[in-house]
């Protein structure tokens, strides 16, 4: 008889879990994702309110680096010709 109630105790048990962290699971994978994301925000510091911009509507404004100038008489490297040997 003790075996039968150990045995159904931990079936019991095992569903308990089962069925809390079908519930649970999905809480707590969000909630480190948002944690995640926060410190990704606040390590590279691309944390920004993009709603919060100074433009009027309609106005269009691009941003944008300059064009790297590059240096022609750099030597970057050395060309190798080369046949195909059968």
């Amino acid at each position: 008889m003790v075996l039968l109630q150990t045995i159904l105790i931990v079936i019991l048990v095992y569903y308990g879990l089962k069925l809390l962290l079908k519930w649970l699971a999905p809480k707590l994978l969000n909630y480190a994702v948002k944690k995640t994301n926060e410190r990704f925000g606040q390590q590279f510091g691309t944390h920004q309110d993009f709603g919060n911009e100074h433009a009027r509507e309609g106005e269009t404004t691009i941003s944008k680096k300059p064009p790297r100038k590059s240096n022609p008489s750099k030597k970057v490297g050395e060309y190798i010709d080369f046949e195909e040997i059968d």
